[in-house]
């Protein structure tokens, strides 16, 4: 390792240091009571973007939220670390929250609205990628570049939103009248504000009362 990036990582120990100091001096009993089991409400499902990390977005101290995040914020249901981590939270931690949240501006979304197809993340992308080639002329009408990007961030949420309702393991704390909500959310990353966008999903009754996904992709759009 070169020294510079020696010198980058002990850096990086040395502020962790200076973290842990100021956490005790302001509250000696924190690193005991997080040692503790945690005790998540929420599950977060979101990007992987540097600039939203969902305990800061969220002001929520370590072990009140659960978190599993990737590109895009994409629910693939073939994506066993995805589905561990939900059902470990919905299972085991009994978390009643699980909140969807994408970010206006997203590189994925952006990505998925080019051309360029040459790199791993574009088969990550590819259900995003199809739902926009499949509303492609409706999206044109959105003049503005960045405008079209962030409705397509907004509709990406809705779309993970049913995407996880439509699992087994939601289908199941259901079926068995445990509480669950889902929750679509979106992050400002110019403003630092969360926006609830919805759906909001409490049943498979309001699940499958909702719009068809085009149908709801058109309204959106209109």
């Amino acid at each position: 390792m070169k020294v510079h990036e020696q010198r980058d990582l002990g850096q990086l120990l040395a502020r962790n240091i200076d973290w842990v100091a100021r956490k005790t001096r302001d509250d000696p009993s924190y690193f005991q009571r997080m040692a503790g089991q945690q005790n998540p409400h929420y599950l977060w499902l979101g990007c992987s973007d540097s600039r939203v990390t969902a305990n800061d977005v969220l002001n929520l101290d370590p072990g009140e939220v659960f978190v599993h995040r990737n590109i895009a914020n994409v629910a693939h249901t073939s994506d066993m670390n995805l589905l561990a981590v939900m059902e470990y939270a919905v299972n085991v931690l009994h978390v009643q929250h699980i909140i969807i949240c994408g970010h206006y501006g997203c590189g994925g979304i952006e990505r998925a609205l080019g051309e360029e197809r040459n790199a791993l993340v574009d088969y990550w992308l590819q259900p995003i990628v199809m739902m926009y080639r499949k509303h492609r002329q409706a999206f044109a009408n959105i003049r503005d570049h960045r405008a079209r990007i962030n409705r397509m961030c907004e509709i990406n949420i809705e779309m993970q939103v049913r995407r996880v309702a439509a699992t087994p393991i939601v289908e199941n704390a259901w079926l068995h009248g445990r509480p669950l909500h889902l929750h679509g959310w979106i992050y400002g990353v110019e403003d630092g504000l969360l926006r609830d966008i919805g759906p909001t999903l409490s049943s498979l009754a309001e699940r499958d009362n909702l719009l068809n996904v085009d149908e709801r992709v058109i309204q959106m759009l209109s």
